[in-house]
């Protein structure tokens, strides 16, 4: 069987539609009165807060992740509910981001379970454009303003962040993610194994290979899951972000722990 790699073009004019929708982050009245409760409860903290703010204000290179970080949707979850296949695939996923299961592992099993299509993962991004976290466009873009590097290092799929990726500017060599094989007629075959992000320890891996190939000396990892915390070290900081979903084993031992977005952006605007 001949396969293919999921091919942009093809979904580029339904991606178009979408780049409004995700230019506009979608805050649900819940969301943002729990958000404003646990700051004022004094949540947040860190086991080395004052270094991981420094290493902000420093950094050369910040990663991000994208699931429940960059979007506050978690993309694999949203894509097994179009597929019909939600509740056993977002157990997996908590697991996986809880630490509990080894990426790979769940990985391999939640795909199996949906087996996306190209045309359902076209179908589903079109129905259920991914809304960004409120603050991350103003905090990428003064990250980007001041010369300091983003990347988007997920676990999640390329097809699937290309519109966000586009609408935050960020170059597509920026992106380290999962990379889907289709069949000619679309029909999911597997993942590239080979990308860093499929496995247990790939973002490590993946803030190594920046430290090499671009010689920074101070690159911070953010985001919400134990897989990102993995990256501290080589990641300099790693700055755990809870705006979306608390994770305890995040909360408890990220560097800095934040709720939103804006103390990291009061920090750049420090520098």
């Amino acid at each position: 069987m001949r396969l293919c790699r999921a091919v942009l073009p093809l979904l580029a004019p339904r991606l178009a539609r979408q780049l409004p929708a995700l230019a506009r982050p979608l805050v649900p009245p819940a969301f943002a009165a729990a958000r404003r409760s646990m700051s004022a409860a004094g949540s947040g903290g860190g086991i080395a807060v004052e270094a991981a703010r420094a290493a902000l204000r420093a950094a050369d290179a910040v990663c991000f992740d994208v699931d429940s970080t960059v979007i506050q949707e978690e993309g694999i979850d949203v894509l097994a509910a179009h597929c019909g296949a939600a509740e056993e695939v977002a157990a997996l996923t908590a697991s996986a981001m809880g630490g509990t299961m080894l990426f790979q592992d769940a990985l391999a099993a939640r795909l199996e379970l949906i087996k996306p299509s190209r045309s359902s993962i076209d179908d589903c991004l079109e129905q259920n454009p991914l809304p960004l976290t409120p603050g991350v466009a103003e905090l990428i873009a003064k990250l980007q303003a001041r010369g300091t590097a983003v990347y988007l290092v997920s676990g999640g799929f390329r097809i699937m962040i290309e519109p966000v990726r586009e609408v935050l500017s960020i170059p597509e060599a920026n992106v380290y993610a999962n990379t889907l094989r289709f069949a000619a007629d679309g029909a999911y075959v597997d993942f590239d194994a080979e990308e860093p992000t499929s496995r247990d320890g790939g973002k490590p891996e993946v803030v190594r290979l920046l430290k090499e190939q671009f010689g920074y000396d101070t690159v911070v990892m953010v985001g919400d899951g134990a897989t990102d915390m993995q990256a501290r070290p080589p990641a300099d900081a790693f700055i755990g972000f809870g705006g979306v979903a608390v994770r305890d084993a995040v909360r408890d031992g990220a560097d800095w722990f934040v709720l939103d977005f804006d103390e990291m952006i009061a920090e750049v605007d420090s520098a």
